[in-house]
């Protein structure tokens, strides 16, 4: 699949081949869905926790004599129907980490990158560097590609090959763009996202990792 290559100012300076097993491979739903799925779990903490009737600091005597009082028979007033009782089949601390093969892993991801690449929701740039932190840049650019964030209804994922403070802190003030090093792809951030934009260098780690 054959692409074409932007500037920072939205012209296109050239045409890059997409690799055709990463950017062509088969569409898996399934696959895709059980790495999102297995993703939204793990980022799952698990710590909740509700006291039990057993678990309540209160008085374990009984509260008032069994019979003579015209009232319902308690034992205790860690009962669940007390306030400040005990919470019946409350929430307690679990564990939500779901496995899944590197291999199924990554075929998820580039099932993912075919869909954005069928879709032309992939934009790539010959370079995308900055000598200051400005948001105001960013947004240009963007809107020079046709992607305009501005109203928020469009999301897009920059992926960069390594840190970069000036490119981060200048598009973190815009909430409908995230930005991503191309190591760290997944799933989720590929659904997310409604167009991907990439340098050319990211395009490479992308190719490394999962070609």
């Amino acid at each position: 699949m054959v692409t074409a290559v932007y500037n920072t100012k939205g012209e296109p300076v050239g045409e890059i081949e997409l690799r055709s097993d990463i950017f062509e491979s088969s569409i898996n739903v399934p696959l895709m869905h059980q790495a999102f799925v297995r993703q939204m779990a793990n980022s799952r903490q698990g710590t909740h926790k509700a006291k039990s009737r057993g678990e309540v600091n209160r008085t374990k005597s009984k509260w008032y004599r069994q019979k003579g009082t015209g009232r319902a028979r308690h034992g205790s007033r860690n009962a669940n129907l007390f306030v400040g009782g005990g919470v019946a089949h409350g929430p307690t601390p679990r564990n939500y980490v779901k496995r899944m093969p590197r291999k199924m892993r990554h075929a998820a991801i580039r099932s993912a990158l075919s869909v954005k690449a069928l879709d032309e929701q992939i934009v790539v740039l010959d370079a995308l560097e900055m000598a200051a932190p400005k948001t105001k840049e960013i947004a240009s650019m963007l809107g020079g590609l046709g992607l305009d964030v501005n109203k928020g209804k469009t999301q897009v994922l920059i992926l960069l090959p390594e840190g970069s403070d000036m490119v981060e802190k200048s598009a973190r003030n815009l909430p409908s763009v995230k930005t991503l090093r191309a190591n760290y792809l997944n799933i989720r951030d590929l659904l997310q996202c409604d167009h991907v934009l990439m340098p050319i260098s990211a395009l490479e780690v992308i190719e490394e990792m999962l070609g």
